[in-house]
């Protein structure tokens, strides 16, 4: 049995998947703030995760963790998790004199792109784009996960699309997130509300001018996200998950019509149907959890080949 946790800022989704790949069980727990809650929040889902599906701790065969934050994927320690209140933590070091099995740690994201393109057939390129609070996606070639020589590949919201545009947490202006990051967008608002983007986009068919404006800032920085994904990459599809996806239909229209206006004069763009290479998830899809479990068997790439020198021929 192989167990993967998605480790969020305030809930744990867990999942556990059987020698053939289904998922034959998922629970939820909320996630404690500081280390020392972390880490014992993930051995708890554990073990309610056997009891929910019916085996028992000695059955498991790997634990994943897919996390917020910088992850060395090597040592499995995650650095600067603000949202949970980590700044330094080896989460396997730390779980694993209860639970006596292998584990991979990964960033949240990129453990997402994994379980996203393990639903898919085949092996053809695809990147998982993550609209939620932030903006973030992880690319996925020949089964790997890309992460790049320092482990940034996929960090499209902080590429800046509007050098005059709002000021985003990393300091640049008009980065992808500050257009389609719902925290950003909740900001920009300024408006009390539990579902702000939802308000935003309810408000946008009611005729307020101010929240039209926002709607088509998503569509915008969602479609720019996709174009420099497809550019910079070539990957075949983009799914689209996180949060936002809560707005289904809606929100896939939008970025649909952005793509088609944006390529409109140009034939090069046009060819690339990027309209037709995207695909939204169905909304609470446990992607990350499910990445996460199938981390420890899967390849990951983590740095750029380095060219042979004279001396190794």
């Amino acid at each position: 049995m192989r167990v993967g946790l998605d480790v969020g800022g305030t809930k744990t989704d867990a999942v556990a998947v059987d020698g053939s790949g289904e998922i034959v069980g998922r629970v939820r727990r909320p996630t404690g703030w500081g280390p020392d809650a972390v880490v014992q929040g993930i051995i708890e889902t554990t073990f309610a995760l056997a009891d929910e599906a019916g085996f028992s701790i000695s059955d498991i065969a790997s634990v994943g963790v897919g996390i917020p934050g910088m992850v060395d994927s090597a040592s499995g320690r995650v650095l600067h998790a603000v949202n949970l209140g980590v700044e330094s933590l080896d989460i396997a070091e730390r779980a694993r004199p209860v639970i006596d099995a292998p584990f991979a740690v990964e960033n949240d994201v990129k453990a997402a792109a994994l379980g996203a393109a393990s639903l898919r057939p085949g092996d053809a390129s695809m990147a998982y784009l993550n609209l939620g609070t932030g903006v973030a996606a992880g690319v996925i070639t020949d089964g790997r996960i890309w992460r790049g020589m320092h482990g940034s590949a996929g960090e499209v919201g902080h590429i800046s699309v509007d050098p005059h545009g709002r000021v985003c947490g990393c300091g640049q202006r008009g980065c992808v997130e500050t257009l389609c990051g719902g925290g950003a967008l909740a900001r920009a608002w300024g408006r009390p509300g539990e579902l702000p983007v939802l308000d935003i986009f309810d408000a946008a068919e009611a005729g307020d001018p101010v929240a039209a404006g926002l709607r088509a800032d998503l569509a915008r920085g969602a479609a720019a996200a996709v174009r420099i994904l497809v550019l910079s990459v070539d990957v075949e599809t983009v799914v689209i998950g996180g949060g936002l996806t809560a707005l289904g239909a809606r929100l896939e229209a939008d970025i649909v019509q952005t793509l088609r206006a944006d390529a409109e004069n140009s034939a090069f763009m046009r060819s690339l149907r990027l309209d037709e290479r995207i695909e939204l998830l169905p909304t609470g899809s446990p992607v990350a959890a499910l990445g996460a479990a199938l981390l420890v068997a899967a390849p990951v790439e983590c740095t750029i080949p380095v060219k042979e020198t004279a001396a190794h021929g």
